[in-house]
């Protein structure tokens, strides 16, 4: 197995007592990329020059004993959604192509700079970050390390390939349809997306450049191989140590993995409830229960709430594409699914009263999930998708994709229904790797917590860990 697949934590290990050199550690994973690079797609843009640069000044000053910072040395891709400086963020699309070099770092980045990581390298994502699978015209398809013929997922697709492959040991993501978690999912890897709110988005794309605002429900969050390192990151970015570990007896973990309207794999499912009997065997309390929220109304308050920040956020010709539920509706319709289809139809227009009836709905969501957690519950266990991995599907528009889930044909957009309640209600939610399926793809679980409950996801997620092994390498 490549070096480049120990932990994060490993490498600091090594780097601090000078068993390896900043320089020596950005050569090897360099060098992965570029053994891999025709087969997997991953890495978009690199800055070598400047990381080789970095690397050295840490060398030099890790010999002299100078102070530096807890990642000092430690090389890393980033999602092609975040400006970094000499790499300004393209997000797939050609208009954004030529920008100007000279960008800011944007804020997460700056997070990790300031701890002297070294970032080289940027990681594919969709045109303007919006599929669940990563490829655009720009810098094409990229493929996940399990299975070439197969989605790494998106939009933080090229990420999670890159983690996987070992091409990086730390990667920052973001998400509001899934976007950590899908690819975490069909990588094998992990994934946190925080509490709405916690870390900025300052330098993200979308919007376009040249313009700033936190957009509701989406998140900045860490990437990783293992809890550890996750743990690692999310308190780099969010500028604090977290409460230490606990066991988990005693707690009260709520496994959902039936709603109507909401398709399932088989193996998914059994995937989610051999987790719940983990934990209960590691003395948890696990209980067959959904949250207070209905399916239905959740997805419709979900979808009022996301179509408003696309129209905002995106090109014109990326949202009408993503409104034009037309060619669905047919396909739908020869299927004898159009009740389906329509539940997943994205309205094309939203007036300022539809949006403050969503968000009144969605505060009457909050407060019964709050009442939810105060009762006792801990954590959510639920799926973070209907399926592992799926082919390359790249047939537009995206509303006339579908999936197979055992044999049933299901809409594309079934991709959105289990992150939802996370995402809508501004959750903080884990994805966990807990396996692999018969054809060797992997299969992660979704731990939903409170607000601002990060630090007791963590704890779960490792006891997952280390009862079904966590990350496993793919056979590259």
């Amino acid at each position: 197995m490549s070096p480049t697949y120990a932990t994060a934590r490993a490498m600091m290990a090594d780097l601090t007592a000078r068993k390896i050199s900043a320089r020596d550690l950005l050569e090897a994973h360099v060098a992965r990329n570029d053994a891999l690079a025709a087969r997997l797609n991953c890495v978009t843009t690199t800055d070598l020059e400047t990381a080789m640069r970095a690397a050295r000044f840490i060398d030099d000053a890790r010999a002299k004993g100078a102070p530096l910072g807890a990642l000092a040395g430690l090389p890393m891709t980033i999602k092609d959604a975040f400006d970094v400086a000499g790499m300004p963020a393209v997000a797939g699309s050609a208009s954004l192509r030529d920008r100007a070099k000279d960008c800011a770092d944007s804020d997460p980045v700056a997070c990790v700079r300031k701890q002297d990581a070294i970032v080289w390298g940027k990681t594919n994502v969709p045109f303007m970050t919006a599929d669940f699978q990563s490829y655009n015209d720009i810098f094409g398809t990229s493929n996940n390390p399990y299975d070439a013929t197969r989605t790494p997922g998106g939009s933080s697709g090229g990420a999670a390939a890159a983690l996987a492959a070992g091409i990086t040991p730390l990667e920052i993501g973001s998400d509001i349809g899934g976007s950590l978690r899908h690819p975490a999912n069909f990588c094998g890897v992990f994934s946190l997306k925080p509490t709405w709110g916690v870390l900025s988005q300052r330098g993200h794309i979308p919007p376009l450049p040249g313009g700033y605002i936190e957009r509701d429900l989406n998140v900045t969050g860490p990437m990783a191989r293992n809890a550890g390192d996750l743990r690692m990151l999310w308190d780099t970015l969010r500028g604090s140590a977290g409460a230490p570990p606990r066991d988990v007896a005693n707690v009260r973990i709520a496994l959902w993995d039936e709603e109507p309207g909401f398709p399932l794999a088989r193996e998914v499912r059994d995937r989610v409830r051999r987790a719940g009997e983990v934990l209960q065997r590691r003395g948890a309390q696990v209980e067959t229960v959904g949250p207070p929220v209905g399916g239905e109304e959740l997805m419709a308050t979900y979808l009022e709430l996301l179509l408003p920040i696309m129209a905002a956020g995106y090109p014109d010709a990326l949202y009408n594409d993503f409104t034009s539920w037309r060619a669905a509706d047919l396909l739908a319709a020869k299927e004898g699914k159009a009740d389906m289809v329509a539940v997943f139809r994205l309205r094309s227009t939203a007036t300022y009263r539809d949006v403050v009836r969503a968000l009144s709905q969605r505060q009457a969501m909050k407060d019964k999930l709050a009442t939810f957690f105060d009762s006792g519950v801990d954590a959510i266990l639920c799926p973070l998708g209907p399926i592992p991995a799926f082919e390359h599907s790249q047939m537009l528009p995206q509303l006339a994709r579908t999936l197979d889930v055992d044999g049933a044909t299901v809409p594309y957009m079934s991709l959105l229904v289990w992150i939802a309640l996370a995402t809508a209600l501004h959750l903080p939610a884990m994805a966990v790797p807990v396996g692999q399926n018969a054809k060797g793809l992997p299969i992660g679980v979704q731990l939903i917590g409170p607000w601002h409950g990060e630090d007791r996801l963590f704890d779960f997620a490792s006891v997952l860990e280390e009862e079904l092994g966590g990350f496993s390498p793919p056979a590259l």
